[in-house]
C-alpha cells in the first residue's frame, strides 16, 4: 500500500530501526542521513531502470521482485518524508515513450496507476479510510486485474481516432494502426448518440493458451521468445508493422472512462461505474464478465478468495483484484494523488511467477520409459515453496520455449501445480548461453531411444523390462500411497534395490520378485553417500550399507530398523484391495480412479485379464483407450509373470464381497488440514470420497466442514474467518459413521 507524505510516520530518526523494514532496507543504518539518501537514490535508479525495461517489453525481474523494491522505497519515504520528491517513483506513473518507433501523443485526461494492498489487513485499512472519507455509503465494484498492457482509446463522435499506450501517464505512444487490427475493438461506437469525445481505458492481453504457440513460432523464425503472456501482449502491440500485430490473437477488455464530453444533454452520463460497463456493452465495446458490485468488506474478501482459487479458469493472466467505489460522484469527491485514484486499489495475489537462472538441462527416465528433460535452476521461492527443478516435458518443448542453458528464465508455480518454465528473459542474455541437445541413447541402460509410434514428441527407452531407471521408478510407484502404500520403500530404497553401487547384480531385476525378497538378500547392498564428520558433510563420498547397519568388532552388521519395517509393510501389502494391485502394475492410463472402477466391476484380476475389449470398454468411465491399454499389457509375457509371481507369493488378487459403504457424507464438501492421528492425508480423502462426500483442497463459503488436526495452518484460519464449522478427529468420525453430529 502506498504511503503518501501527508500521512507518513513522523517519528524521529533516532527511534527508527531497519529490523522491521522490507528486505531491501534491512541492515542499513537509517539514522545516518547520507546512508538513507544513498539508499533512496539507489532504489529510485533501480526502479526507474526496471520501469523503462518493462514498458519496452523487456522483463528483467518478476512483478513480485519489482513490487518488493517499490515497497522498500515506500517504506523508506514513510519513515523519512523529506526524501520524497515530485519525481520519486512513488509519486509518478511509470513508463517511457519510445519516440524512435511511435509518435508521442498527449492523453486528454491523465492515465493513473493503482495503489496496491497485499493482505486482508491492508485491504480493511483501505476500506475503512474510504468509508470515513465520504458521507455517502457507496457500493464497491470488484473486477479481475488483467495482467496486460494498459491502452487508451479516443473516440470522437463515435469514431476511433487514436489509441495510445499509457507511457508516463501524460504522454503515451500512438499505436492506433496496431490497435485497429484487434477484432474486439470497434472502429465506431454502436450508438446513434455518441459522446462528442470520450477516452476509454482498458487492457490488451494475450490469451494464455496461445502463448506457447506464439513462442514456438518466434523460435522457429530464429527470434527471441517472450518471457510470459503479458510480455507477449506488449511486444505484439508495439510492432512497427501492424500486419505483425494482426497475426497475433490479441484481445482487449475496457474498464473505465477518463474524459466524457457529451454532444448534447439528451443522454445523461452514468452515475455508477457498473452502469458505465453496461454503457460500454451497448456501444459494442468488450467488457469483462468477471465483475461484481458488493456492499461489505467481507463480500469483497469472498470475491478475492474465490478468484484466488480460480484465477486460472479465465482466458487471461490475472495478478489480483481491483476494488473501486461504484458511485462516480464519490470517485470525483475523493479525487487522486499524483499517481493513483484514492477511490480504488488493487489487491495483489501472492506471486506465482519469479525469475531465476537455468543452470543446466538434464534428462530422467520414467517408469514407462519416457525420457524427460528437466530444468536445474538456482533455488527460488515461488507460491510458498522452494523450487530448483521443473519439467520441460520433451525435446520438442525445449525448442518451442526457446530456452538455453544459462538463461534467466521465468518460472511459474500455481498453487500445487508442478513448476513450469514459461520462457527465457532474452534481454538478459550475454552470449554464454548454449542449446540443449536431447540424448540419442538411454542415460540409464544405453539402449537407443525412439518413438513409441510415428510422430510422437516423446522419446522412450524400449528396454522396458531391464532398464534400471524404469524398474526403479516402477518399484517406487508401486510403493506409493496410491498403490501398495509401502512407506519404507522410498525413492532411494528403490534405487538401492535395482541399481546399487555394489554388488554388480542388484537384488531386484524385476518387480515380479519384490515379495520374494528376504533380509539376507540385502546384506551386501551398498550405495554412495556424502561422508560426514561429527554431523557435518566433509565433501567426500563413501560406500555404505543401505539395508544393514555398519558392522563393528563388537556388533556385527544386521538389518536396520527401516529394513525390518520394509518387510513388515511388504507382508501387509499382500492383503491390499484389488484396485491398489491394479495401480501397482503400472498399466498405462490405469490410475486410482480407473482401477477402482475396474475392481468394483470385475472383482478379480483374472476376470479383468480375461475380459474382452468390448467388455472393458463398456465399463463406465473406462472407454476404448484404457481398455486397449489393459489388453495390450496382458499380452506381454513378463507382465503376466509379475501377476503370477505376486499371486504365488500371497498377494491377494480379488476383492471380498462387501456391502457398499453408507453414503453418510453425500452432498457435503469437506476440507482436511493438519496432522491427524488415525488418518493419512490420502486416507481421509478416501474416507470422504467413499462416504459420498467431496474432498476439497481449499476452504470457501461453500465448504461444509473443515477437519483440523495438529499444526493446522491457513486453512483453519480461513475456516474461522468464514464461519465454516471446524471438526476435530473424533467429531469427524461421528459424522462419517452416522451422517450427523447430533
Amino acid at each position: 500500500m502506498t504511503t503518501t507524505p501527508e500521512n507518513a510516520d513522523s517519528s524521529t530518526p533516532e527511534h527508527q530501526t531497519s529490523d522491521s523494514t522490507t528486505p531491501e532496507l534491512q541492515g542499513l543504518d537509517l539514522t545516518d542521513a547520507t546512508a538513507r539518501a544513498q539508499a533512496h537514490a539507489q532504489l529510485t535508479e533501480r526502479i526507474e531502470e526496471l520501469r523503462a525495461a518493462y514498458y519496452q517489453d523487456s522483463l528483467l525481474v518478476s512483478d513480485a521482485e519489482y513490487d518488493e523494491l517499490v515497497h522498500s522505497l515506500e517504506d523508506l519515504e514513510a519513515q523519512f518524508p523529506e526524501l520524497v520528491t515530485d519525481s520519486s517513483p512513488t509519486q509518478t506513473v511509470g513508463g517511457v515513450v519510445d519516440t524512435s518507433t511511435f509518435d508521442p501523443v498527449e492523453h486528454i485526461g491523465p492515465m493513473y496507476s493503482l495503489d496496491n494492498v497485499f493482505d486482508y489487513e491492508e485491504l480493511r485499512a483501505w476500506y475503512e479510510r474510504v468509508r470515513s472519507a465520504t458521507s455517502v455509503k457507496s457500493k464497491f465494484l470488484c473486477e479481475l486485474k488483467i495482467d496486460g498492457l494498459a491502452v487508451n482509446l479516443l473516440y470522437r463522435n463515435g469514431e476511433l481516432v487514436r489509441a495510445a499506450t499509457r507511457g508516463d501517464g501524460r504522454i503515451g505512444e500512438d499505436i492506433t494502426a496496431n490497435v485497429r487490427t484487434i477484432s474486439d475493438i470497434p472502429h465506431h461506437l454502436d450508438t446513434e448518440h455518441p459522446p462528442a469525445e470520450v477516452e476509454i481505458r482498458g487492457e490488451v492481453f494475450f490469451p494464455v493458451e496461445d502463448f506457447a504457440e506464439l513462442n514456438a513460432s518466434l523460435v522457429a523464425e530464429g527470434k527471441a521468445p517472450f518471457a510470459n503472456p503479458r510480455n507477449s501482449a506488449a511486444g505484439s502491440l508495439r510492432q512497427k508493422d501492424p500486419a505483425v500485430t494482426a497475426r497475433r490473437p490479441l484481445h482487449m477488455l475496457v474498464h473505465g472512462i477518463a474524459v466524457w464530453t457529451k454532444a448534447d444533454d439528451s443522454h445523461p452520463e452514468p452515475a455508477h461505474q457498473s452502469e458505465v460497463y453496461e454503457q460500454f456493452r451497448s456501444w459494442g465495446l468488450p467488457i469483462s464478465d468477471y465483475f461484481k458490485v458488493l456492499d461489505t468488506v467481507d463480500e469483497i474478501e469472498d470475491f478475492i478468495s474465490y478468484y484466488g482459487e480460480h484465477r486460472h479458469d479465465v482466458t487471461h493472466e490475472i495478478d489480483g483484484i481491483v476494488i473501486k467505489i461504484d458511485d462516480i460522484a464519490v470517485q470525483e469527491t475523493m479525487g487522486y494523488t499524483s499517481r493513483a485514484p484514492r477511490w480504488a486499489t488493487a489487491f495483489k495475489y501472492p506471486p506465482e511467477e519469479v525469475t531465476t537462472k537455468l543452470i543446466d538441462i538434464q534428462v530422467q527416465v520414467g517408469r514407462t520409459g519416457r525420457v524427460t528433460p528437466f530444468a536445474v535452476m538456482e533455488p527460488v521461492t515461488v507460491a510458498g515453496s522452494t523450487v530448483e527443478r521443473a519439467t520441460l516435458h520433451n525435446g520438442y518443448e525445449v525448442r518451442r520455449k526457446g530456452v538455453l542453458i544459462g538463461d534467466t528464465v521465468t518460472l511459474r508455480k500455481a498453487g500445487d501445480v508442478i513448476p513450469e518454465v514459461l520462457g527465457p528473459v532474452a534481454a538478459l542474455r550475454d552470449g554464454s548461453e548454449h542449446e540443449f541437445v536431447m540424448p540419442t541413447h538411454c542415460p540409464s541402460c544405453g539402449t537407443e531411444l525412439g518413438e513409441q509410434k510415428e510422430g510422437d514428441k516423446d522419446l522412450r527407452c524400449p528396454n522396458s523390462r531391464s532398464c534400471p531407471a524404469q524398474l526403479a521408478n516402477r518399484i517406487f510407484y508401486l510403493a506409493s500411497r496410491a498403490a501398495f502404500d509401502i512407506e519404507a520403500l522410498g525413492e532411494e530404497a528403490a534405487l538401492a534395490l535395482t541399481a546399487p553401487a555394489e554388488p554388480d547384480t542388484p537384488p531386484l531385476t524385476s518387480e515380479a520378485f519384490l515379495f520374494d525378497l528376504t533380509p539376507e538378500d540385502l546384506g551386501d547392498v551398498k550405495i554412495w553417500r556424502n561422508k560426514k564428520s561429527k554431523g557435518v558433510e566433509t565433501g567426500e563420498r563413501e560406500l555404505v550399507p543401505y539395508f544393514y547397519t555398519r558392522g563393528t568388532a563388537k556388533k556385527p552388521s544386521a538389518p536396520s530398523a527401516n529394513t525390518k519395517k520394509l518387510f513388515d509393510e511388504l507382508e501387509k501389502a499382500k492383503d491390499q484391495d484389488l484396485w491398489r494391485v491394479l495401480v501397482a502394475l503400472s498399466i498405462r492410463h490405469v490410475g486410482p480412479t480407473a482401477a477402482r472402477t475396474l475392481a468394483a466391476k470385475f472383482r478379480t484380476l483374472e476376470a479383468i485379464r480375461e475380459a474382452s475389449l468390448e467388455e472393458l470398454s463398456a465399463v463406465e468411465s473406462i472407454g476404448p483407450t484404457i481398455a486397449q491399454s489393459i489388453r495390450d499389457w496382458f499380452e506381454i509375457d513378463w507382465h503376466v509373470e509379475i501377476v503370477e509371481t505376486w499371486a504365488a507369493a500371497g498377494v491377494r488378487m480379488e476383492d471380498d464381497e462387501v456391502e457398499a459403504a453408507a453414503q453418510t457424507l453425500e452432498g457435503l464438501t469437506i476440507v482436511a488440514t493438519g496432522s491427524l492421528s488415525s488418518f493419512t492425508r490420502d486416507g481421509i480423502k478416501e474416507a470422504i470420497l467413499g462416504a459420498g462426500g467431496k474432498a476439497a483442497g481449499s476452504v470457501s463459503k461453500k465448504t461444509d466442514y473443515v477437519v483440523a488436526g495438529e499444526n493446522a495452518g491457513s486453512k483453519l484460519e480461513k475456516a474461522e474467518s468464514l464461519g465454516v464449522p471446524v471438526l476435530d478427529e473424533d467429531q469427524f468420525r461421528v459424522l462419517l459413521e452416522t451422517g450427523s453430529l447430533d
